[in-house]
């Protein structure tokens, strides 16, 4: 027999403005105007501007027919954040000269994951990647890609939003190229789960 503490229940949303408080608990729990909101892969900081700061110019992408990624909940809960969506309406990556793209699929993007404080090291991760590849393949994605990194050891947890190779490989990723991107002075793998 199983209960709530020891099998907790997942859900994995869009984050839609309903859902908005959500994601700033997960990412800017102190909501700080210049914390970042995962705008600026979708934004230059001009528009941000123009939309009133980041906090206005993340409420304005979750308006959007494809919301900028989706958050986890574990128990009703928001305990993790993964930025997510069509490469080609990210425009950081599409001008990016050192992740290009490997080949003509429409692939979707994976440039953020975020584990709230607090829940960190309690399985939040695969439920929440899962839950974001689920949520691609949901509105037609082929195939989603994400750019970590393999670390010879224990990550640097300053550059945690990047991903590890095994964080990925947990839920079917391949290696399918390397980048000419960097993070922390390794290499970015790119990384690919067909859907």
């Amino acid at each position: 027999m199983t209960d709530a503490v020891t099998d907790p229940t997942w859900r994995v949303e869009p984050v839609t403005p309903d859902r908005f408080e959500d994601f700033a608990d997960v990412t800017n729990p102190n909501r700080r105007a210049t914390h970042c909101w995962c705008v600026t892969h979708r934004l230059r900081a001009r528009e941000i501007d123009e939309l009133g700061g980041r906090e206005q110019a993340m409420r304005t992408l979750c308006e959007r027919e494809h919301p900028p990624g989706v958050v986890a909940y574990r128990d009703d809960v928001p305990v993790g954040w993964c930025h997510v969506g069509p490469r080609a309406e990210i425009p950081r990556l599409v001008h990016h000269t050192k992740i290009r793209p490997l080949d003509d699929v429409p692939v979707w993007s994976i440039v953020c994951v975020v584990v709230r404080g607090g829940h960190r090291k309690r399985g939040v991760t695969r439920p929440l990647l899962e839950g974001a590849v689920a949520y691609a393949a949901s509105r037609g994605a082929p195939a989603v890609e994400a750019y970590p990194v393999d670390p010879p050891g224990r990550m640097d947890t300053t550059m945690a939003f990047v991903g590890t190779r095994s964080m990925f490989e947990t839920v079917g990723f391949e290696v399918v190229g390397q980048t000419d991107a960097t993070a922390s002075q390794l290499p970015r793998l790119v990384m690919r789960r067909t859907l």
